[in-house]
């Protein structure tokens, strides 16, 4: 993976974060007679100094950089091995460019690799005058101060990776403790009227009979049954809400313009009883499950058709947004290398009270019981909980009237929970 000016920017603010790297630049100049020092990262095409310890006006500070090709860590990137020059004008390096550009005659240079073997960069130093280098004692200790330098960042990105995982699994347990609330209230609530509604007309239908009352007998024993299959739809959806999970196994790439034409395939007979118009713009594709994926957007659509303006033609609007690393603060765990989207949901709707936007993506919430026979108020529950799974974030804005429209944060790839912790974390 080619790193980003950004990860870039992060890797040199790690090393300036290692105390100890102004003390081995230190060590370094001081014992090898030398007059800069520096640790660079260094990749296909840029060579940035990280610290620097510039003793003979060399002219480079932290965030400074040579092109890559001038440079003799290009070719240790490559062949990832040391060079040590001793006497330039004595060596194999006499008519080398670098040398000659820079003008120094001793050169000392050791890779640095992260614990996961990739190379990070170089610990170097030169010096215009010869120096001797080539000898037990300095190699030893550039080499010890390389693998200092790399478990000093490695520790770090533990430490980041750390703080990732305990971000995210307290988005996970707020999830689940709302969920709990939800389900302690449609326990206590909203399962509990159709229950109750069932005894009163069956103790009615009892009296009924005893009266020999064969119309009031039927009357009640259709509120009974009417009662008892609210009762089961409630119970089907609430099954279904909860064996939708998060399955690993499950995710793959996903066209998400061919998942919004399907599902508009699939509701064809209500956008046209409607004459509804989808405006779809480019969406990307994301790392997703994709059966989830389309059950995200069959609830979006059929909601903003359902509750679209008598005397209006339902207008969707679907598109997608980037987003900026620095909107995601506090939002969601902001995972190293993984970017986020935006995607967009609006209608031309009834619209929703300001007042009701925080609870309609809880379960039954915004319906009296008469509504619970068509299976409503569950969509946007299921709409929440895909989000969650896949490690998003929706939220909804409204004015009555006017419409609605849905922000949906996802991913646009995944990380498993052991990439959370790196694999120094795993058994």
């Amino acid at each position: 993976m080619i790193p980003t000016d950004a990860s870039l920017l992060i890797d040199i603010e790690k090393v300036k974060q290692i105390t100890i790297v102004p003390t081995i630049l230190d060590v370094i100049c001081k014992s090898t007679g030398m007059g800069f020092a520096a640790v660079a990262r260094v990749t296909q095409d840029r060579w940035i100094a990280c610290s620097v310890q510039d003793e003979i006006n060399f002219g480079l500070k932290p965030g400074g950089e040579l092109q890559i090709e001038t440079t003799i860590c290009n070719e240790i990137r490559d062949t990832q091995k040391a060079v040590v020059i001793d006497h330039v004008a004595q060596s194999d390096y006499v008519n080398h460019h670098t040398p000659r550009l820079y003008g120094f005659q001793s050169y000392i240079s050791f890779p640095i690799f992260l614990k996961s073997g990739e190379f990070f960069g170089t610990l170097c130093a030169i010096d215009p005058k010869p120096a001797v280098l080539d000898n037990a004692k300095i190699l030893g200790m550039f080499n010890l101060f390389a693998d200092l330098i790399a478990f000093h960042l490695q520790s770090m990105d533990l430490l980041d990776r750390s703080n990732v995982a305990v971000k995210e699994l307290s988005r996970k347990l707020t999830d689940s403790a709302d969920e709990n609330r939800q389900y302690r209230h449609i326990s206590d609530h909203n399962l509990q009227e159709p229950l109750r509604k069932i005894r009163m007309f069956s103790d009615m239908l009892v009296h009924a009979a005893e009266n020999k009352n064969l119309e009031k007998s039927k009357e009640l024993a259709v509120k009974v049954s009417s009662n008892a299959q609210r009762f089961s739809m409630m119970i089907k959806d609430l099954s279904d809400f909860s064996a939708l999970a998060y399955q690993e196994s499950s995710f793959q790439e996903v066209n998400l313009n061919k998942v919004v034409t399907d599902v508009c395939e699939h509701l064809k007979t209500e956008l046209n009883a409607k004459s509804a118009v989808i405006n779809l713009e480019l969406l990307p594709s994301i790392y997703a499950i994709p059966l989830q994926m389309e059950q995200l957007f069959f609830h979006l659509i059929s909601n903003a058709v359902k509750f679209s303006k008598p005397d209006t033609s339902p207008v969707i609007h679907v598109f997608a947004k980037e987003i900026e690393p620095q909107y995601l603060n506090n939002l969601l765990p902001a995972t190293d290398g993984v970017k986020y989207i935006e995607l967009r949901l609006e209608d031309n709707g009834m619209g929703i009270e300001k007042s009701q936007l925080e609870k309609i993506f809880d379960i039954f919430s915004q319906l009296s019981s008469d509504d619970i026979l068509e299976s409503k108020g569950i969509g946007l529950t299921y709409c929440r909980k895909i989000i969650r799974n896949h490690g998003g974030l929706i939220t909804a804005e409204s004015e009555v009237g006017k419409g609605t429209s849905f922000s949906m944060i996802l991913p646009l790839t995944q990380k498993t929970d052991g990439d959370l912790l790196g694999d120094s974390f795993k058994a």
